[in-house]
């Protein structure tokens, strides 16, 4: 059972994950002309490692004997990054709409297709546990 789950709930993260990025485009695309605006975007393949507790440095000592860590099955939140201007600007804005533009639809694309694949596992799923009619 464990492992229906742990498939549906990676690309359940991974559905989430996408949305919150896709949000933060939007938001960098509508913030285009607000001066001192800095664009925001995550490393998705690291936010989702961190997601799912797939982390490098996941055995990490506590450094005090009463230190807790994340609460179990806790969602860490991405990390967020900053953008860099492409170039100058006067009004020191660094959202660069193009790229916005890109990331967004290839962000979209990869969302269309993590629901998909959600949505086959699932239809999988529930065909498994159709009764059969044995003749």
């Amino acid at each position: 059972m464990t492992r229906l789950t742990q498939g549906l709930d990676f690309q359940a993260q991974a559905l989430s994950l996408r949305a919150e990025r896709q949000r933060l485009i939007a938001s960098n695309i509508a913030n285009a002309d607000t001066p001192g605006y800095v664009a925001r975007d995550m490393h998705f393949a690291r936010a989702l490692r961190e997601a799912t507790g797939q982390t490098q440095g996941a055995a990490v000592a506590a450094t005090k004997a009463r230190h807790l860590g994340p609460a179990a099955g806790a969602r860490a939140e991405p990390q967020l990054l900053y953008a860099h201007a492409s170039q100058d600007n006067l009004d020191r804005n660094t959202v660069d709409l193009d790229r916005e533009r890109a990331s967004f639809a290839d962000n979209t694309v990869k969302y269309e297709a993590a629901l998909r694949f959600l949505n086959g596992q699932v239809r999988t799923m529930l065909d498994a546990m159709k009764p059969h009619n044995q003749s």
